[in-house]
């Protein structure tokens, strides 16, 4: 537990992982064949297996790591359609029938969810709680009016107001009914033991690196074992294989913070965000201890803010302005794949693959929108279609609004990839707990003294593409600014879609030793 003084020491910890079983799958100790490969074991790649094998098809789920450790286990664990303020824009710059798809897909994506919790009996503390997007500006106060106007026009029961049932005054809001929330491992742990049993399989800590598409398809992985397959999913966050999709210029990654905390006050029953920055999302769950309250927001781009400790203290603040906090016993941060248009891809990689699909970009709702990518890809594979195919398209044109997106997070990208080269190293003096871009033997090196002294040194050119990493303090951790790719301080992979990790650099700077890189 974390001392109230709220100087963070330990690594952060979500409170779902922290507060679910491990797993102990096996890893893929030689080739194998299966009707359906899926790389990824978070909400997408758990939910498709188990649909497919619904449907009498042999599937293999692999993942990297532990399945559910990534940014399922981190998330919010909101099961909504309410994705803050979507459908009006939704409307103007897609229309009436592709927004009509989107609100129908995660209406749909929560009651599915319901409907698996109730036949299997998953104590997964699953909650229908209204959900309300909220604001304090005036400014927001017609973009509220017209949410409320537009999700009801597509079937959604929205409705405007003026009070929320939180401790402090606001404008306006949009209230969603018949909205849920939940304890997202449990239910996927539930979820992956009967894929198991059913004749399917899981394969942890086994990392693909290399698709060849093809009748069948194969998946290469780190040790050379390979999985053939009718068909491939690609379903681990950000595409580790882009096949020719352009997927890395498409998208950009947000980093998000969550503080869990203790308080007198009892949380109010509903789920709620903030229209505007900075962004604030609030909600409560049940803990074997009394009641847990989850605060999120204080996102920007992976990469651009070094002193990210800063946001965990921003939240601190604000609880401590809204609630009686007692104590703050879980801290974490996610990071989420935003596409240019707001609206995620799901379906073939590209047009000319009919044999490999994709599922990312989720944005701050990957709940939903992943059980949407279970159900649709289920849908494609097993019927050759789907009534939500044409929103999700992944080759879809974009908007005037989402071109004009794409070229400011394009220009973003370039100036991180010649910035980051141009820019001076800084001194050598590193403290423990410090890390620094210094110079050692006329090249930039990444350099991060621990508490005990020991200095880490990595080559900080992300193994994606090439682009400058910065340092994270709150997570110790090298990011990318480009595409989200993350490394420890040692230079091993904590989030891709970079498959290498970062070279290592020998040597103190405060010593005179040849620079090897290895």
């Amino acid at each position: 537990m974390n001392k109230t003084n709220h100087e963070f020491n330990d690594p952060p910890s979500p409170y779902w992982i922290a507060s679910a079983p491990g797993t102990d799958y096996p890893g893929l100790d030689k080739d194998f064949s299966v009707d359906v490969a899926i790389v990824g074991g978070g909400i997408v790649g758990i939910t498709t297996a188990y649909l497919l094998t619904k449907s009498g098809l042999k599937v293999a789920v692999i993942e990297a790591d532990r399945i559910l450790q990534g940014t399922t286990g981190h998330s919010t664990a909101k099961i909504t359609s309410q994705h803050s303020l979507i459908y009006a824009r939704l409307k103007k710059e897609m229309g009436k029938e592709l927004a009509k798809q989107y609100a129908d897909a995660n209406e749909s994506a929560i009651h599915k969810i319901a409907s698996i919790v109730q036949e299997k009996k998953i104590d997964c503390d699953f909650a229908w709680r209204p959900a309300y997007v909220y604001t304090q500006s005036n400014k927001y106060v017609k973009k509220i009016e017209d949410e409320v106007d537009a999700a009801a026009s597509l079937g959604i029961k929205a409705s405007y107001l003026e009070d929320i049932p939180l401790p402090f005054s606001i404008q306006s809001a949009v209230r969603f009914d018949e909205q849920a929330q939940f304890h997202p491992v449990k239910y996927l742990l539930a979820l992956a033991e009967d894929v198991k049993n059913s004749g399917s399989y899981i394969f942890e800590n086994t990392e693909a690196v290399d698709i060849a598409d093809g009748e069948p398809c194969t998946v290469t992985t780190r040790t050379g074992k390979k999985v053939t397959a009718s068909k491939v999913i690609i379903a681990s966050h950000f595409p580790f294989f882009d096949g020719g999709g352009l997927y890395f210029a498409r998208m950009y990654a947000e980093k998000s913070y969550i503080i869990g905390l203790k308080a007198k006050d009892r949380f109010p029953e509903g789920m709620f965000i903030t229209a505007e920055d900075p962004g604030r999302s609030l909600r409560s769950q049940n803990c074997d201890n009394g009641e847990l309250i989850l605060i999120a927001g204080e996102h920007h781009r992976t990469g651009e803010n070094e002193n990210t400790n800063i946001h965990y203290q921003n939240l601190i603040s604000f609880a401590k302005d809204t609630f009686q906090v007692e104590d703050i016993i879980y801290r974490w941060s996610t990071q989420d794949c935003m596409t240019m248009d707001g609206v995620p891809y799901i379906g073939n990689l590209t047009s000319r693959s009919p044999n490999l699909y994709v599922a990312t970009g989720f944005g701050k709702w990957g709940i939903s929108n992943g059980t949407v990518a279970g159900m649709l890809l289920t849908d494609l594979i097993t019927k050759g279609e789907s009534p939500w195919a044409p929103v999700y398209n992944p080759s879809r044109f974009s908007s005037a609004a989402s071109i004009v997106n794409f070229i400011v997070q394009n220009a973003t990208v370039a100036k991180h990839f010649i910035g980051g080269k141009l820019a001076a190293p800084e001194s050598a003096e590193i403290e423990k707990g410090e890390a620094r871009i210094i110079e050692v033997e006329g090249k930039k090196v990444g350099a991060y003294r621990d508490e005990q002294g020991q200095l880490h040194m990595v080559d900080t050119t992300c193994t994606h593409m090439g682009c400058e990493l910065t340092w994270n303090d709150a997570e110790r951790t090298w990011d990318c600014p480009c595409h989200g790719s993350r490394f420890t301080y040692e230079g091993d992979i904590v989030e891709g879609p970079a498959t290498n990790r970062l070279h290592h650099a020998k040597g103190d700077p405060n010593i005179v030793e040849p620079n090897v890189f290895k």
